[in-house]
């Protein structure tokens, strides 16, 4: 059985209050179908000021979706590690944690977008040693006792829920990250199919004397979408998954590797890259894939026809993998 994802960034290009609050509801409602059908994972994520309305507070819906589900688990990928106040966030994982019982999962990552940076008013070039700050900190504060923090001593409750803490991996495609997580003996998490990056990390354990593991894509992780007719979908939402992937190349820069990139700037040359994917259900079995990444409201997918994707996976194609 694969690992099963349903990724949500809530973005809706010029949405009103009450139809981006519509879109708010039916993720909730999508996750907790997905959490009674077995699906593994919701994924979120985080980026701010975006005009599409890209989700700025993963941690925020990551609690909604504890709320309405039992099972499934929450992935943050990435939380922006610099732009958080490292005590704050170390209370509001361990709650998180509490709440759900252990199914959060964060992966913590510096970003790429100076612009982000700057409307929080945080130094874009500190931001290696604020990252050091705040996975240093995390770690501390998770055990429940005293620690020098900035000058002073501070101690912060209460403990998360899984022992020995909450899993937190180490985010990003560059020797740096690898080398902070080998350090503090942190699992990483590449951003995109890096086996040079996975070997360097190895090394780097090796080196400092601590034990971690690596969750990498596979070479080919396309974001999906299921109907039974791709030949009509990629004509009538194909628009969607272009403004996604034109937003997300847009603030990328060259040295930037990630396992969703695209080159594309049609829907034909889109649909042609593969790293969208409409899908019948039978095509999507076919897939053979160690992991399934569900996207049903990509780039403002109507909520309608997300949900007739989120359907066709967990009746027609979950049945066949087992689940």
């Amino acid at each position: 059985m694969p690992v099963t994802v349903v990724r949500f960034n809530l973005v809706e290009p010029g949405a009103g209050r009450a139809s981006l609050a519509a879109r708010y509801r039916a993720a909730l409602e999508m996750a907790a179908y997905a959490d009674e059908h077995g699906i593994t994972t919701v994924q979120t994520e985080e980026h701010h000021g975006a005009d599409n309305n890209w989700l700025p507070s993963p941690f925020a819906f990551a609690g909604a979706v504890f709320g309405a589900t039992r099972n499934i688990a929450v992935t943050v990928s990435a939380v922006i590690g610099p732009l958080h106040d490292p005590l704050r966030l170390a209370e509001e994982i361990a709650v998180l944690d509490l709440l759900s019982g252990g199914r959060l999962v964060t992966v913590a990552g510096i970003g790429y977008r100076p612009e982000e940076y700057a409307l929080f008013g945080v130094d874009w070039k500190r931001r290696g040693r604020l990252q050091d700050e705040l996975l240093e900190t995390l770690l501390k504060a998770w055990t429940g006792e005293e620690f020098e923090y900035r000058g002073r001593t501070v101690r912060l409750t209460p403990r998360p829920y899984t022992d020995p803490h909450p899993l937190l991996l180490v985010g990003g495609s560059s020797q740096a990250a690898a080398r902070r997580a080998a350090r503090l003996g942190l699992p990483f998490f590449p951003s995109a199919h890096l086996p040079e990056l996975e070997a360097y990390y190895k090394e780097r354990l090796a080196e400092y004397g601590t034990e971690g593991w690596t969750m990498m894509p596979a070479a080919e992780t396309p974001l999906l979408h299921l109907a039974e007719d791709p030949d009509r979908a990629w004509a009538e939402y194909g628009g969607h998954f272009l403004h996604e992937a034109r937003t997300y190349a847009s603030w990328q820069s060259g040295q930037i590797r990630s396992a969703v990139r695209s080159a594309a700037t049609t829907v034909a040359e889109l649909r042609a890259e593969g790293v969208y994917r409409i899908l019948t259900p039978g095509e999507c079995v076919a897939l053979g894939a160690d992991s399934l990444v569900l996207h049903p409201l990509a780039g403002g997918m109507p909520m309608e026809e997300g949900w007739r994707s989120l359907r066709l996976f967990a009746e027609r194609v979950l049945p066949e993998l087992g689940g």
